[in-house]
């Protein structure tokens, strides 16, 4: 008589068995070594071979064991997502959560572990702060986002300590001396107030980030690209400075809807401010888009949920994130030197019911 044991199946109780590096050599059709180099960001890999790897690690749900990697490689494996937050307002919820899921992703994939952090970008330890991350936390490489990725002399000393880098949207002296990744912001902005001018609106406001914020400041730009094509004064713009908060949108258009002429359409710099804007606009009682229109910018969850639909500009948060890592494995790994890349990725403007026509 068979030993029970020798009986048992999954189906009886016995937990599926995990896929080991052997499994998904042998579903990629290449050796061990060649399976451990690829996880391991390693050099002298062709890209097709890559690719099939990475393949046969998604197909199998492969999971690699970061400590087993930091005591064979001498390496921690470790990456780090930096995100500004402020001290006396919530955090920007969804676009870091979009940018970190892209970036766990590729992580998954790429055989590294991310560590998020929020730091007060206000705080004049910030730097240090930063520093001691990256220390503490033995990262091989750090994604920096606004503001921190246009700082010089952070980017410097981390490079010091040998860590590497990538940025994500850098709008200033950061963005030629790191790898990046992002979209034409000053385009961005241009496209949503050429949408918003080509339905009849010449009173605009424009809600902004944090200071510092320079990509933001790009979608200025672009906004007053736009009012000059459209052979628009100067002043037919207000700009307000915000924090990127639902909270700075709500009191920025308390502002806004007091002026006598009032703006017929709010362009803000993120979504959650254009969140809320719409709430006061609804609590003074007026119809959007048909007394004023509001816009937003990133395509987060948020722009779909609330009423009426927020129009947008769609940037690729998860693919950003997803990229920046891919960036910086390039690094690790020695396959990516010289220059520093900025990749672009495409934007859209996305039409809802939040922005319509207006005579005059």
């Amino acid at each position: 008589m068979s030993h029970p044991d020798t009986m048992r199946t999954p189906e009886h109780g016995r937990a599926p068995k995990k896929p080991t590096i052997d499994d998904v050599a042998r579903l990629s059709g290449v050796a061990r070594t060649t399976v451990s180099r690829v996880l391991n960001g390693g050099p002298n890999v062709r890209d097709p071979v890559r690719r099939k790897v990475l393949e046969a690690v998604k197909a199998l749900d492969y999971r690699v064991n970061p400590q087993a990697r930091s005591l064979a490689g001498g390496a921690s494996g470790v990456l780090a997502l930096i995100l500004a937050s402020d001290l006396d307002a919530e955090p920007n919820s969804f676009y870091a959560s979009a940018l970190e899921l892209g970036a766990i992703r590729e992580c998954l994939l790429a055989g590294f572990q991310l560590i998020t952090r929020h730091v007060p970008q206000d705080d004049p330890a910030a730097v240090q702060q930063l520093l001691e991350i990256a220390t503490s936390q033995r990262c091989q490489g750090v994604i920096l986002t606004p503001p921190f990725c246009d700082n010089v002399d952070l980017i410097r000393q981390l490079r010091t300590r040998g860590v590497h880098l990538a940025a994500v949207s850098p709008g200033g002296d950061g963005r030629g001396l790191i790898d990046a990744v992002g979209i034409d912001d000053e385009a961005g902005g241009r496209d949503i107030a050429r949408h918003l001018i080509d339905l009849g609106h010449r009173r605009l406001a424009y809600l902004s980030g944090i200071p510092g914020h320079l990509s933001a400041k790009s979608r200025l730009d672009g906004v007053r690209r736009a009012m000059r094509e459209a052979g628009l004064d100067e002043a037919a713009l207000v700009v307000e400075p915000g924090d990127f908060t639902f909270r700075s949108g709500g009191l920025i258009a308390s502002r806004l809807l007091s002026l006598s002429p009032r703006p017929t359409a709010l362009i803000c710099a993120n979504d959650d401010m254009a969140a809320g804007a719409l709430s006061v606009a609804h609590a003074r009682g007026l119809q959007v888009p048909g007394d004023l229109s509001i816009s937003g910018f990133d395509d987060t969850p948020v722009s779909g949920i609330v009423w009426p639909p927020l129009t947008t500009v769609h940037q690729p948060l998860k693919e950003m994130g997803g990229e920046a890592v891919r960036l910086l494995s390039g690094r690790i790994a020695g396959r990516d030197a010289g220059d520093w890349t900025f990749r672009t990725l495409p934007h859209a403007v996305v039409a809802r019911e939040s922005v319509g026509s207006r005579a005059g």
